[in-house]
């Protein structure tokens, strides 16, 4: 099997209304790199590849044929209040404060302009959620 470098076997496809300022929204308040874009001929986004770390997302402008999808991400971080402050600097709604979880994860919420949850998740420990 080949595998793009940069994709995992599954890959998150959002698409979305307005999708140049929703990459914009996640390079600014989620820290990652746009690696690929491509155009359709009106000038908006055919496909972006925006990378998180060790994996990457795919953005399409929605249309009629593929309307506005939403998802739910769990997404580790160095800081989780750092990233929760810079999440809502750029326009992304509180859905949970940011808190210690017994599973030991450091994490809070946000709901994005595109209706997505985030949860901002910084791991406080080595161990498995599960034994």
């Amino acid at each position: 099997m080949n595998i793009p470098p940069g994709f995992g076997t599954v890959a998150p496809y959002l698409f979305i209304t307005d999708a140049s300022e929703y990459v914009d929204f996640l390079t600014k308040a989620f820290d990652c790199v746009e690696v690929g874009r491509s155009t359709r001929p009106d000038g908006k986004i055919a496909n972006s590849q925006v990378r998180f770390g060790n994996a990457t997302m795919m953005v399409s402008e929605a249309g009629e044929k593929y309307p506005p999808t939403r998802s739910s991400f769990y997404l580790y971080v160095d800081d989780a209040d750092l990233a929760m402050q810079r999440a809502l600097a750029c326009g992304a709604a509180l859905e949970m404060e940011v808190m210690d979880m017994s599973y030991g994860d450091r994490q809070g919420g946000v709901t994005d302009s595109a209706g997505n949850i985030w949860w901002i998740s910084q791991r406080l420990t080595t161990e498995a959620y599960y034994s």
